[in-house]
């Protein structure tokens, strides 16, 4: 077996901030060792510095576009995060009603919010129209007839963005892919003039324009290229039959790196030239809806060796984080990077190891067959990449509290949500009157 070096920091430059200093691996300037003797593990750490840098990077890329970035809210929740964003000017993009009252609460406005989802309820809708948001994002008439129903109720305007399905594949994992013909999501592309006629007829709806969005994760420009030469079209198809197209959301959908041996990504420079070269003559108000994008790799997840179990067949580093605390890797076979906090000396020979929690499913595996330097209990590790999709997709399997998350400024940090005691936990449960209590 070859002999391995410790992760090079520079590997993770310029766009992370978690970087070995002195053999520890830092969050920016904090230790990972300090937060985790002060809150305990597991828990997520976030890097404000690569949150800040990832913004202004696809920020920078869109200049002299008329693009507004509504930050997607379900990538990364945390309040601190989705503030640290709308100080350096985010919108959201939210998806339910606990999105809205979040976002509202971390300070974006009214004005800069952005509601989609299939399956809006009538509560959900009423609060967006109290609020007065900046648009509806509609997938199906049915929802668009109910929009209508509760704006006359209100006596309030309902600002809509008709959501097309290009039919377009994204080429990326097949449970988040949205944008082809047999998913849920949108309108289907042939017969968005039809709902425009129809909307147009309704009471209290003011369509503003086109929304699309074709899946996450998407490692190739190919595939945007064709989704928004579609929405190219239909905007100046609905043109001539007088319709005002003025705005078009795109979503969001650019994927990151996560396994630092595989290809890169497209650059945000190179997905905003693909928006010029399609739409930059539509003469529309661009709507961007990045997530995973601007958080991913933002943040880590930093977990405690429990034990080293030598199998019959291979070696299992337990480890006390759990797929409840990150399921990407049994959802979606994802891969995160898994890094020593402490870097090993150099040279050292690496172990093929699988890293598994402590949940009682065999799907409870971090790593399969991954060579890892050598590890003991107690000693401390990070799975990279674990900004997005991560806490936000937490449960309490297994009546495992949630985990807290962190965030990082320089040499500060602060804990963004605290790990719920077990007594907070159980005072959600109750008995019927049928039963007695113990």
């Amino acid at each position: 077996m070859g002999e391995i070096s410790p992760p090079s920091p520079q590997r993770f430059e310029p766009m992370h901030h978690f970087t070995y200093h002195d053999g520890i691996l830092h969050a920016e300037d904090v230790s990972l060792p300090r937060l985790a003797d002060e809150v305990g593990t597991p828990f997520y750490c976030y890097a404000t510095a690569t949150l800040e840098r990832h913004y202004q990077v696809f920020t920078a890329a869109l200049a002299g576009l008329p693009a507004h970035i509504h930050y997607a809210v379900k990538a990364n929740a945390n309040m601190a995060v989705v503030r640290t964003l709308a100080d350096l000017g985010a919108g959201a993009d939210v998806v339910s009603e606990g999105e809205l009252r979040l976002a509202l609460a971390a300070g974006i406005s009214p004005k800069r919010i952005v509601f989609s989802g299939v399956g809006k309820t009538a509560a959900e809708i009423t609060l967006a129209l109290d609020h007065d948001i900046l648009q509806l994002n509609v997938e199906s008439e049915p929802e668009l007839e109910a929009i209508s129903r509760i704006a006359v109720a209100s006596g309030r305007v309902a600002r809509v963005a008709l959501r097309v399905n290009p039919d377009i594949d994204a080429s990326t994992h097949h449970k988040i892919t949205t944008g082809r013909k047999e998913n849920k999501f949108g309108i289907a592309w042939t017969q968005a003039p039809a709902v425009f006629r129809y909307a147009a007829g309704l009471p209290c709806i003011e369509v503003v324009g086109l929304a699309t969005h074709i899946g996450s994760q998407i490692t190739d420009l190919h595939p945007f290229r064709d989704a928004f030469r579609r929405v190219r079209s239909l905007v100046f198809q609905l043109r001539t039959e007088n319709f005002p197209i003025r705005r078009i959301d795109l979503g969001g959908g650019l994927g990151v790196p996560y396994d630092n041996d595989a290809a890169l990504p497209p650059q945000p420079a190179a997905y905003a030239a693909v928006i010029r070269e399609t739409l930059g003559d539509c003469g529309c108000e661009i709507l961007l809806e990045p997530g995973r994008l601007i958080v991913a790799n933002a943040g880590m997840l930093v977990t405690r060796v429990l034990y080293v179990k030598e199998g019959a067949s291979r070696t299992f580093v337990i480890v006390d984080a759990a797929m409840n605390d990150l399921v990407r890797p049994t959802l979606y076979d994802a891969f995160h990077a898994i890094l020593p906090v402490v870097a090993p000396p150099p040279h050292t020979a690496p172990r093929v190891v699988d890293v598994v929690g402590p949940v009682c499913e065999t799907g409870d595996t971090f790593a399969t067959q991954r060579p890892l330097p050598p590890v003991r209990a107690g000693a401390l590790l990070a799975l990279a990449s674990a900004g997005a999709y991560g806490a936000v997709m937490a449960s309490s399997y297994n009546l495992r509290p949630l985990v807290p998350e962190v965030i990082v400024k320089g040499g500060r940090f602060a804990v963004v949500r605290r790990r719920p005691s077990y007594a907070e936990m159980l005072a959600l449960e109750s008995l019927p009157p049928w039963l007695t209590p113990p």
